[in-house]
């Protein structure tokens, strides 16, 4: 899955004056245990881009609360693949 959050400017400025962002994302990520993590910018926002294995769908509310409640972001789940994944699907849709 990759996870994608648009953090609110102001909100994070604010996390960031507290040094209370670090720490947020560090709880945040942590229970996910991220293949991967990156930072940037994403239509002029703080973004965080992050890779981990979703087990289940029912767990995507707990996933985004603290990043809705704690930096108003928006929040976009997509489900990707790696290289092994889109090669075992092609085999079983008859595409070796």
């Amino acid at each position: 899955m990759l996870l994608t959050v648009e953090m609110d400017t102001e909100k994070a400025n604010k996390a960031i004056q507290e040094n209370r962002l670090g720490g947020l994302m560090r709880t945040a990520l942590e229970p996910l245990r991220p293949e991967a993590s990156y930072f940037g910018a994403k239509n002029g926002q703080r973004t965080a881009f992050i890779v981990f294995d979703l087990k289940e769908p029912s767990d995507i509310p707990t996933i985004a609360e603290t990043f809705f409640v704690e930096l108003g972001a928006k929040v976009e789940f997509i489900p990707v693949m790696n290289l092994d994944d889109v090669q075992s699907g092609l085999r079983k849709a008859g595409h070796s």
